[in-house]
């Protein structure tokens, strides 16, 4: 997802193999860096006392644990070629590898235990990096049928399978209740979302419309979820869209954000702007959701965060930085709160993990 939004930007983001253990410890002296204290916009007025917890290469989809304690985040970084899976302390420190170290990861999320954790994986399909997506088709991401969802944990990562469809099963993340996984899969031939337990069983579909879904988050109590989706109109649009499905390929251009029940039932739609809209949260409160837009750029190349309400209305700004800002996400307690950007990079291409005091 984080390698999709970056292109983004730029344009307009079998058995196991043997198991590849490196541990990515930070320098000394960005032991000593680390956070770093970064100044915020002055009308950025819900982030106090902001940190930047990276610096350089491709930092994105830092999620808490449960117990608030460390993240769960990918990374491309030397010797990988694309993204893997890492952890690290809210220090931005004691950074180790948690994939592979093989194929492409996306969407880590640690269990209720903190000693476990999930991520979306194509090693199976193979050690190298897949094949970037087909341009000629305009701009599209890739929806790599070699994902599939895996789980290790802290004390042994040889990643468990579980998902075993033909096709994509990524973006999974855990209900704070600690008992059912939501993801996307192509399963049933367009993409929607899922539930299951922990082990990966009693699945069950929440999305039925024709159109991609995906990137869900459960509510703090987990009654609901909130997601991302495009709906194509009946026509030459929705012939696009199945067309490029087909060839494992979807375009992101109007995306918008949904809330319903955990079982897919009462949907509403919370944005109607056109414009790329994805990485919703719901706020500690449970009545708003904060989520990642280009609505406020012409171009569609500068992404910041809102709020808005569940019922739509309310619609605020968080941030005003001139490029990317997204992947947000509160903590446990309610008061931290981190998110990835391109702000305060030391070189091009950064993207970049960022800790902040929520104010309310």
């Amino acid at each position: 997802m984080r390698t999709w939004i970056l292109l983004f930007c730029a344009l307009a983001a079998i058995s196991c193999r043997e198991q590849v253990v490196v541990t990515a410890a930070p320098s000394s002296d960005a032991l000593t860096r680390f956070p770093i204290s970064r100044p915020a916009d002055a009308r950025e007025r819900h982030l106090a006392n902001l940190r930047q917890l990276t610096d350089g290469e491709q930092n994105a989809e830092a999620y808490f644990s449960f117990d608030g304690t460390r993240f769960a985040f990918q990374s491309t970084r030397a010797p990988y070629e694309c993204d893997q899976i890492f952890t690290m302390d809210l220090q931005g420190h004691g950074i180790r590898l948690l994939s592979t170290g093989m194929g492409r990861c996306t969407c880590s999320y640690f269990f209720p235990d903190g000693r476990h954790y999930l991520y979306s994986s194509t090693h199976l399909g193979g050690a190298a990096c897949p094949p970037p997506p087909d341009m000629s088709h305009g701009y599209v991401w890739a929806v790599y049928p070699t994902y599939d969802i895996f789980v290790a944990s802290l004390d042994d990562p040889t990643p468990r399978r579980l998902t075993e469809t033909p096709g994509y099963d990524a973006e999974a993340t855990i209900s704070p209740r600690g008992d059912r996984i939501v993801f996307t899969s192509v399963r049933d031939g367009d993409l929607d979302l899922y539930t299951m337990r922990l082990d990966g069983s009693d699945v069950r579909r929440v999305t039925h419309e024709v159109g991609y879904d995906g990137g869900a988050f459960f509510s703090r109590d987990g009654s609901k979820i909130v997601w991302r989706a495009s709906r194509p109109r009946p026509g030459p649009e929705m012939d696009e869209y199945k067309q490029l499905l087909a060839r494992g390929l979807i375009k992101p251009h109007a995306l918008d954000i949904y809330v319903a029940s955990a079982d897919g039932t009462d949907v509403r739609r919370l944005t109607n702007n056109g414009a790329a809209n994805f990485a919703p949260f719901f706020h500690p409160s449970g009545k708003k959701i904060i989520f990642c837009s280009n609505m406020d750029d012409p171009a569609g190349r500068n992404f910041d965060l809102y709020l808005v309400n569940l019922d739509g209305t309310g619609l605020e700004r968080v941030t005003y930085f001139e490029q990317f800002d997204g992947f947000p996400m509160w903590a446990p307690d309610g008061k931290t709160f981190v998110f990835c950007s391109n702000r305060f990079n030391s070189g091009p291409h950064q993207t970049n993990v960022l800790l902040a005091d929520w104010v309310d």
